[in-house]
């Protein structure tokens, strides 16, 4: 339900999900838990997080969208345009566009894409501009 700030800017939508009540699908990465994504759009949300299960994720990259990964259990590696980057809970990875990634390992990672990454801007290296679902 919006509310009215008092300083009179534009409404502001509210929203509160339980990771049991979210949306749950094969990703690249994973399978992932949507707790926002572009179906709350309307609520004026700025990007989405996905709570995701990884063990082991496909080299891809965005044109647009930022990713930055907060690991939340387990450990692994990340690997950012060729470079092996260790993980483990408690760490948080930024990923600017057109970085290739991908990861090995098991583990639960926050997700968040700033702005909301769509199926069009997703790309794998070596096969031109081919989209699929977002991480």
């Amino acid at each position: 339900m919006p509310t009215e700030r008092s300083d009179n800017a534009r409404p502001v939508a509210v929203l509160v999900r339980h990771e049991a009540e979210a949306p749950c699908e094969r990703s690249t990465c994973g399978w992932r838990h949507r707790l926002l994504s572009r179906e709350d759009a309307g609520r004026g949300l700025a990007g989405w997080v996905h709570a995701v299960d990884i063990d082991g994720a496909r080299p891809h990259y965005h044109r647009r969208s930022t990713e930055l990964y907060y690991v939340l259990e387990g450990e692994g590696v990340v690997v950012l345009d060729g470079v092996e980057q260790p993980v483990r809970r408690g760490s948080i990875v930024h990923i600017p566009p057109g970085v290739v990634h991908g990861a090995r390992g098991r583990m639960r990672v926050l997700v968040v894409g700033i702005p909301d990454i769509a199926e069009e801007d997703l790309f794998y290296p070596g096969a031109g501009s081919d989209g699929g679902a977002a991480a």
